[in-house]
């Protein structure tokens, strides 16, 4: 008997048009002869089936189903595509696990703590995980401008500490550029991390559960045209995703055995995509994704064409793994 998979998507951050591509990769490329699938659009003044023919059915969010003729469609598994809230920081995985309904992201705690830069980087670290130096702020801190470059020295980066895509991110040359970028930041998050500029090769690993094993994906390097890899870098062409990543064998040693470490400390489940960059032969994390870019020219699938895994085989074993 098929299964009923709702594909969400949407979402309430400035992600969700990313995200509506990612969630129709997955609509097109799963196979329907083995699903039923359906199309869930998650926004702040709806939740919705979304047909073939773009009519909506609105969501029953007492237990997550379709209405339909007096009877209700309920779902076997949902495969999460939503990139940042609440897709990606607890708040479905949370309202899924308390319907009871499988889901092919990470649990709740694993979710909001990913999505929280400064909290997975302070519980990483006592187990050997690097990062950039780094100073943090909440909305409504004093701003001590001494204070934060003594720490991070310049150049550095401003970021949001909980948004994805390069949303709210901008890289500091000078004091005076300080206050615009925190400013800036402040736009997506009302907490903020500043970290200092490493200089080095950035990869992203893709890793996912493969039969129950913590596979790591064929590494991406990044190369990027403008300052960093920024929103223009990611989705507007302005940067080279090589892979495999041109790194050294002890380079693509450690940061595998980094990848796995980190995966399988918080204990995840689904696909993570992380970012890191290379001090000589050292890779020092950036972050974390849990529900990472699944269009056709996302990071996770190029690595997945790499490994010879279909998008199709790769969205089928998301859900094999969520349903075992």
């Amino acid at each position: 008997m098929k299964k009923n998979i709702a594909i969400i998507m949407g979402g309430y951050s400035s992600e969700y048009k990313i995200s509506l591509k990612s969630g129709n990769v997955v609509y097109n490329y799963l196979n329907k002869e083995k699903f039923n699938l359906y199309r869930i659009h998650i926004f702040k003044n709806k939740w919705v089936y979304v047909d073939d023919a773009d009519n909506e059915t609105p969501i029953d969010r007492n237990d997550f189903s379709i209405p339909k003729n007096g009877n209700s469609i309920t779902f076997d598994c949902v495969f999460n595509a939503i990139h940042g809230s609440p897709g990606e920081d607890g708040l479905m995985q949370a309202y899924f696990e308390l319907l009871g309904i499988k889901h092919t992201t990470c649990n709740f705690y694993q979710a909001a703590l990913t999505f929280n830069k400064r909290d997975l980087l302070s519980v990483l670290k006592p187990y050997g995980i690097k990062a950039a130096p780094s100073y943090y702020l909440n909305l409504g801190d004093t701003i001590n401008e001494t204070e934060i470059i003594n720490k991070v020295k310049l150049p550095c980066f401003v970021k949001a500490n909980k948004s994805g895509s390069s949303y709210g991110i901008t890289k500091v040359y000078e004091a005076a550029e300080l206050k615009g970028a925190i400013e800036t930041a402040y736009k997506e998050d009302d907490e903020i991390i500043i970290e200092g500029f490493l200089e080095g090769t950035e990869v992203s690993v893709g890793v996912l559960k493969l039969n129950g094993i913590t596979t790591v994906l064929p590494i991406t390097e990044i190369v990027t045209e403008n300052d960093f890899f920024d929103y223009e870098a990611k989705y507007e062409g302005k940067s080279q995703e090589i892979t495999p990543a041109r790194i050294t064998p002890i380079q693509l040693e450690n940061v595998t055995i980094a990848s796995k470490k980190i995966y399988d400390v918080l204990k995840m489940t689904g696909f993570s995509r992380s970012e890191f960059i290379f001090i000589g032969n050292e890779p020092f994390l950036l972050e974390m994704n849990t529900t990472p870019g699944l269009t056709t020219e996302s990071i996770l699938p190029q690595q997945a064409k790499e490994a010879r895994i279909e998008l199709g085989m790769l969205f089928e074993h998301a859900i094999t793994e969520a349903l075992s």
